[in-house]
């Protein structure tokens, strides 16, 4: 089998096991040049599989995007199904927060979304796992949230922070099940959108951050109410990046997300794309939350802190408490 019909099949059975396709989907591809391969493999799936499916090759002369093409948004109008095969630009996590906003509004088109996607994850790893054995995991750590209160997550590296979830759903991206009706590709985490107001803690990353990759030196993020107070590190240039990241808006500050990793086949590379779906990880995130259950941040970016082996312990409504992770191992 060659490595393009490899991808495709990858494609195809992540459209299936994740987006629910069927014959009566009308797809858009949404690619680009260096990822044009990968974007032809979800194309070829689509129309393999007996589905309508359109393909749609993002302006490369006007890269970092910061707006929708028109065009784009005009093919997007009736299709059911919606795949983002694309670079993982930093500069672009303004246009693709708003691409995502737009989408999700329609609440009637199941979006794959796949920045930073590669041919490796294609025929690798995470797009190669049992899927349902991956949802079974999913159903029983949502099962074991519902009624939460607090979470209290710890690390070895140093974290340990209080976050306040409660009546803030978790959501999986193993099978899109419900508005909104949006999954990563490759898929493969549980998270939640914690109260912005509140939590406080330290957040070690020794892992890697969304759109900069692995850590050399371990970046220390202090948090009071919901929000990053200040953050350190022996990596000076690791400060000035993540600065920039996070004074992007208001609310780039602001806690966004807690994100917890389920796939089997994902490993640390460097995209967080696969890292945050690896398991003995979890992530927390600043930034935009409004396609999450009671999200109120609204701010044009989303940065993802990632670290090793977690250990969460759940105060429920009633104030009894579970350890549901200890270091990165399910307790279930």
């Amino acid at each position: 089998m060659s490595k393009f019909q490899k991808m495709t099949t990858s494609a195809q059975n992540a459209m299936i096991h994740v987006m629910n396709l069927n014959k009566e989907d009308d797809v858009l591809v949404v690619t680009d040049i260096s990822t044009k391969r990968i974007g032809q493999a979800f194309y070829n799936a689509a129309i393999e599989y007996g589905s309508s499916a359109q393909l749609f090759i993002l302006p490369e002369k006007e890269r970092p995007l910061s707006e929708i093409p028109n065009q784009m948004s005009a093919l997007a109008k009736g299709k059911t199904i919606v795949i983002n095969a694309f670079k993982g630009l930093s500069d672009e996590t303004p246009f693709r927060v708003k691409w995502i906003k737009e989408i999700i509004a329609t609440k009637s088109i199941r979006l794959g979304h796949g920045p930073g996607i590669t041919k490796s994850m294609m025929t690798k790893g995470p797009m190669n796992i049992d899927y349902k054995k991956m949802e079974d995991i999913a159903d029983k750590m949502i099962k074991n949230l519902e009624n939460a209160k607090r979470a209290h997550v710890s690390a070895p590296g140093g974290t340990d922070i209080v976050l306040y979830i409660e009546d803030r759903g978790f959501s999986m991206d193993v099978k899109i099940t419900k508005d909104p009706y949006l999954a990563n590709l490759p898929c493969g985490e549980i998270w939640c959108g914690p109260i912005e107001s509140k939590g406080d803690g330290i957040i070690v990353c020794d892992g890697s951050i969304g759109d900069i990759g692995k850590v050399k030196k371990p970046l220390e993020i202090n948090v009071k109410n919901g929000k990053i107070v200040n953050i350190e590190s022996e990596d000076r240039n690791l400060i000035e990046e993540v600065e920039k990241l996070i004074n992007i808006d208001e609310e780039a500050r602001v806690i966004g997300e807690l994100g917890i990793g389920l796939n089997p086949g994902a490993k640390l590379n460097g995209i967080m794309l696969e890292d945050e779906k690896a398991l003995d990880t979890a992530h927390i995130a600043f930034g935009n939350n409004i396609d999450m259950i009671g999200g109120q941040n609204n701010s044009k970016t989303h940065r993802d802190f990632l670290f090793y082996k977690p250990t969460i312990k759940i105060t429920y409504k009633d104030d009894s408490t579970k350890v549901l992770i200890k270091k990165g191992k399910f307790c279930f």
